[in-house]
Formats: C-alpha cells, sequence, structure tokens
C-alpha cells in the first residue's frame, strides 16, 4: 500500500466540511470544561482549606476518587451508567438557538468532574505558595477575607497557577479524543469515520495529528503571553524561549571551574 500524497494534502489543506465541524467542536468543547472546571475546581480547592473538616473530607474524597479513576470509565458512567439506573439521561437541549447534543453535554461535564480534581490541587498549592503572613498583615489593617483574597493572595497565586492549569488545558484538548466512545462527533471521531470510508487510514491519522499539533502549539504561545503579562505586572522579569517551551530545550549549564 503507498502512500496517496495527493489525499494527504487535500485533506490537510482543504479538509471536508466534517473535519472542521470536529475540529470546532473540540476547541468549544475544551474551552467550556476547561471555564467550569476551574470554577468546580476552585470551590474544591477552599473546601479543602476549610476549618470545618466535613468539606475538607468531602473535598479530599472527591479528589481521591476522581483522580483514582480512568476519565475513560468517568464517561460510560455519566453517560450510560446514571440512565441505566434511572438517575438522569441525556437529551438534546437548544441553548441560545443552538442544538446541544446529549453526547456533548455528557461530554463536558466529564470533561469538567475529571479536571476539576486536578485544578483543585493545582489552585490549593498556589494558594499555599503566598506566605501567611501577608494574610495576617491585611488582616491586621481591618481587610476583610474576600478583599484580601483578590487584590493580595491571587494576584500571587495566579503566577504559580498559570502555568501547570495551562498544561493541563494542553492536555484536555487532546483527550477529547477519548470522547469518542459515547459518540461525540469530535475531531478523532470524524477522522476513524474518513478512514472508514476512504481506506486512507495512515493519511488521514496523520491530518489530524497535525491539526492536534497546531492547536497545542496555539495554545503554547497563549499560555507564553498570560505568563509574561502576569510576571510584567508583578515587576518580575521573566524570559523563557519559545524553543524550550514547545521542545523542552535548555541552554547548557555552567561548566565548574576547577579550583586552584
Amino acid at each position: 500500500m503507498q502512500f496517496d500524497w495527493q489525499f494527504f494534502w487535500k485533506a490537510l489543506f482543504t479538509p471536508s466540511e466534517p473535519f472542521l465541524d470536529g475540529l470546532i467542536l473540540t476547541i468549544v468543547i475544551s474551552v467550556v470544561a476547561m471555564v467550569l472546571a476551574i470554577l468546580a475546581g476552585l470551590v474544591v480547592a477552599l473546601m479543602r482549606r476549610s476549618r470545618f473538616a466535613a468539606l475538607r473530607w468531602a473535598a479530599g474524597v472527591y479528589i481521591w476518587v476522581i483522580r483514582g479513576t480512568p476519565l475513560l470509565v468517568q464517561l460510560v458512567l455519566i453517560y450510560t451508567g446514571l440512565a441505566a439506573v434511572g438517575l438522569y439521561q441525556f437529551h438534546d437541549v437548544s441553548l441560545v438557538g443552538l442544538s446541544v447534543k446529549a453526547a456533548v453535554q455528557a461530554a463536558i461535564l466529564g470533561l469538567m468532574i475529571n479536571e476539576s480534581a486536578y485544578i483543585a490541587e493545582i489552585i490549593r498549592a498556589g494558594l499555599d505558595s503566598v506566605p501567611k503572613g501577608q494574610f495576617e498583615a491585611a488582616a491586621a489593617i481591618g481587610m476583610k477575607p474576600g478583599k484580601v483574597m483578590r487584590w493580595i493572595i491571587m494576584p500571587q497565586a495566579l503566577r504559580v497557577m498559570v502555568p501547570p492549569l495551562g498544561n493541563s488545558f494542553n492536555g484536555m484538548m487532546k483527550t477529547t479524543s477519548v470522547l469518542s466512545v459515547i459518540g461525540v462527533s469530535e475531531m478523532f471521531l470524524v477522522t476513524q469515520s474518513i478512514s472508514s470510508y476512504t481506506f486512507h487510514t495512515f493519511e488521514i491519522f496523520i491530518v489530524a495529528a497535525i491539526y492536534y499539533l497546531a492547536l497545542t502549539t496555539i495554545w503554547t504561545f497563549i499560555q507564553a503571553y498570560i505568563e509574561g503579562r502576569l510576571a510584567r505586572q508583578l515587576g518580575i522579569e521573566q524570559r523563557v524561549p519559545i524553543t524550550q517551551r514547545l521542545l523542552g530545550a535548555r541552554r547548557g549549564a555552567p561548566a565548574l571551574q576547577p579550583q586552584g
């Protein structure tokens, strides 16, 4: 079997409408799920820091269970398991004039739940990185806890949280490929469909890989901009070469000078 270059270049530069629809759906699901996961993760992280033992215990169990089970299993349980036991069944809904399919709703919920457990730990670590003395100093001058968190703690914690949050989103865009198991017509499922009726499996999956790589590369530049802006707001000089972000390349460590 020979590689069909004509099919490859056509699929790469003039992709079909179903492929573009799958690409757009991949981006939309990733963005919506990430926003919801950050909100849910913030709630769980605050529960982990609560003075009430019951809230800390509940948040700890949530993180333990979600991080300890595969996303694939969680998706199946959410989409088919809830319906099987009669708790809830997803139906197509109309939202702002757009039809949102049942499988897409389950996909967003599943990704949100899965990612929120990891994000909760990222947020907790970010908040813990700010010295406790700053809480005490702000309280001493009469600032309310909400204002302390908003104006003093969060700006500093964000610089610590943004890199791992960005990496989580980068990973989520690739993880959307498992949504095909519940019938979501994202880019991977569309690629499988094109492969089945064109018999150009190798060519079309290389095209899909290139598009996934393009998505993650674009996000790497966006993440670099966000990190740089936060660093400048805090008066911190930050220069990370793009090659280091994309390839993990680092400059060689300076050689040790022999001592005489």
